[in-house]
């Protein structure tokens, strides 16, 4: 009894960090998820505690965003910084070995 214990401690903790990862470094991939269990859980042919549960899962804005969430879409990030034209003056780095002093090295 006691192993079984532990091993769906360790099983919910893993299962928490993997949610928790998902929805931290990939939030869109995580509303998508979201959404899709909501509008499962909120069809009309459920009882009215699995259509709750439905409209509280919803993410807020689907199609909306807000600056880090990895939406891409408010064009906030801006095109790609221009390069900086090229010196015609400038000249490579050149680095030289300088011999070992010393005969023991």
């Amino acid at each position: 009894m006691n192993a079984f214990l532990d091993i769906a401690v360790v099983g919910l903790i893993v299962a928490w960090a993997a949610l928790f990862a998902l929805r931290r470094l990939m939030p869109r991939t995580w509303r998508r998820g979201l959404a899709a269990c909501a509008n499962l859980l909120d069809a009309p042919t459920r009882p009215a505690a699995m259509r709750r549960a439905g409209a509280w899962l919803r993410p807020v804005s689907v199609t909306g965003g807000s600056c880090g969430d990895g939406c891409s879409t408010c064009g906030s990030c801006g095109p790609a910084p221009a390069t900086a034209p090229r010196d015609e003056d400038a000249k490579p780095l050149v680095f030289d070995r300088h011999p070992r002093s010393g005969a023991g090295h």
